[in-house]
């Protein structure tokens, strides 16, 4: 796929200095996916196979139809289609990618059979730290100051004293699969997630807040970040069915 998860350095353990991110990187390394898959499968139920010509004779007619089986959710069109994305998040961004199952798949980097490296989330000053409200009726607002140095110095304390730990550990023998136990959420992890546009839909629909949606929803701004990258590159390899997914509400078919 001409991407490889984060190798392994030859930096030796006791030069290993924990670094903080912001951001999450998302990359798309291969796909299958354009807008004539999902002519081709929706038409072949009424005239069999076409020729990429003729779904390109009349492109009015080809964006009307997209728009009818977005509309009218008739979903299995858009599950004829592939892409593979290369993913670097901290943890807890993961554990929140897992409840998504169908239509997705996933290979992400192990502790137990490589050394983990310390990379770790801290949020910048655009993160919202204050959560307002009760849940399922709650809001985030902006921190203070104070608030926000609090959590940037407890964080990297934090995760200072958990990788010394875990280099601890694993300087004295203990296997890496139980010495990782130590190290937080906030740690960068790696995974390729592999996906069509219908459960891409599905999860833009939940990890996304757009103006355009008709459900309201509520994600946790890191993985809004992931789905708003994700969303970027299927948008360009797709234009007429994003363009629909809006359309309509941001409700997968």
């Amino acid at each position: 796929m001409g991407r490889t998860l984060q190798a392994v350095t030859d930096t030796p353990a006791d030069d290993l200095k924990p670094s903080f991110r912001s951001d999450v990187t998302v990359e798309l390394v291969k796909h299958t996916a354009s807008d004539s898959d999902v002519l081709f499968a929706a038409r072949v139920s009424t005239v069999g196979e076409q020729s990429l010509d003729e779904l390109q004779k009349d492109p009015e007619r080809s964006k009307g139809l997209i728009n009818f089986l977005m509309r009218d959710r008739h979903g299995s069109p858009f599950e004829h289609n592939s892409m593979t994305f290369f993913i670097s998040a901290p943890i807890f961004v993961f554990r929140e990618f897992m409840r998504h199952r169908v239509g997705w798949s996933y290979n992400e980097e192990s502790g137990r059979y490589r050394e983990l490296q310390p990379v770790f989330y801290v949020p910048d000053e655009s993160r919202k730290l204050v959560q307002e409200g009760r849940p399922g009726k709650y809001v985030f607002v902006e921190g203070t100051q104070a608030q926000q140095e609090l959590t940037g110095r407890v964080m990297e304390d934090s995760y200072r004293h958990a990788y010394e730990a875990y280099q601890e550990m694993l300087a004295a023998g203990v296997a890496r699969e139980v010495a990782r136990a130590v190290l937080p959420v906030g740690l960068f992890s790696s995974m390729y997630a592999t996906c069509n546009a219908r459960s891409l839909m599905h999860f833009l629909g939940l990890r996304t807040q757009h103006e355009l949606a008709k459900v309201p929803t509520f994600p946790q701004r890191e993985i809004e970040m992931v789905g708003e990258k994700m969303e970027a590159e299927w948008a360009r390899l797709m234009p007429l069915t994003h363009a629909a997914f809006n359309a309509n509400g941001r409700v997968a078919p």
